[in-house]
């Protein structure tokens, strides 16, 4: 089983422009995060997939790899299916960009999904974590995720799921975080589709997998990502990079 890492980095970011070229530690945070997975060896080969030349050329003045997206994209799953379209592998896990302090025991546990699944029936891989503040369950912005008894995703939301109607009942919220592990068709399936209805009311890529049939393993995990998405961020991890 041959399995890629794909980061995609647009260089444009709404709420911190050109935040994976910033300097973290004397390295751009994209070179950190593209290090980082390397460093995991748990991929056969990892790539840059951006936008930008610039980040390309930092990363393959680095000796990395990069690829520069030849269409405008507006999610990361369509960037990393374009990209790997001509590439030989089964499994595309995708790597956040501004996500540089890596947590390899989760991409582990996505990883070995696939490697269990011999009958070859889940398609995607995804995580979970717990959250229990009631203002970070009720933030729109917090991607929420219900599972069955199987702990295949049921739906994906940006409202309160489930609704706890019976107080008696014990309830657990979950957090949906964008770390996908693929396998390369169901990607190309993904890119091949026009955006779903529901995809298109929630803003949630992983609902378009679901509305045509993809079934979404989904793992526990209790390692919150040190993400950067504003300058705030930024100083936070190279407090965490000093540590």
């Amino acid at each position: 089983m041959k399995i890629i890492a794909m980061i995609p980095a647009r260089y444009s970011a709404t709420r911190f422009p050109g935040k994976l070229m910033k300097d973290l530690g004397g390295k751009s945070v994209i070179l950190r995060t593209y290090e980082a997975a390397l460093n995991t060896e748990l991929f056969d080969e990892v790539y840059v997939v951006t936008d930008s030349e610039i980040i390309k050329e930092n990363i393959t003045n680095a000796g990395g790899n990069a690829i520069v997206s030849k269409k405008e994209h507006e999610c990361g799953s369509d960037r990393i299916a374009e990209a790997v379209t001509d590439i030989n592998t089964d499994i595309v896990i995708n790597v956040q960009g501004d996500e540089p302090f890596i947590d390899k025991t989760s991409l582990s546990k996505l990883i070995e999904v696939f490697k269990a699944d011999t009958k070859n029936e889940i398609d995607l891989a995804s995580l979970k974590v717990q959250i229990t503040n009631k203002k970070d369950i009720e933030n729109p912005n917090n991607v929420k995720v219900i599972t069955d008894v199987n702990n295949l995703a049921i739906y994906f939301s940006r409202s309160v799921i489930p609704y706890h109607r019976d107080a008696t009942i014990n309830v657990k919220y979950y957090k949906h975080k964008g770390v996908y592990a693929f396998r390369k068709q169901a990607l190309l399936d993904f890119y091949n589709t026009p955006i779903t209805p529901l995809e298109a009311a929630e803003k949630i890529e992983a609902i378009r997998y679901q509305e045509i049939g993809k079934k979404i393993k989904m793992v526990e995990t209790t390692v919150e990502a040190v993400g950067i998405d504003t300058p705030e961020d930024l100083e936070k991890a190279k407090q965490y990079l000093n540590l």
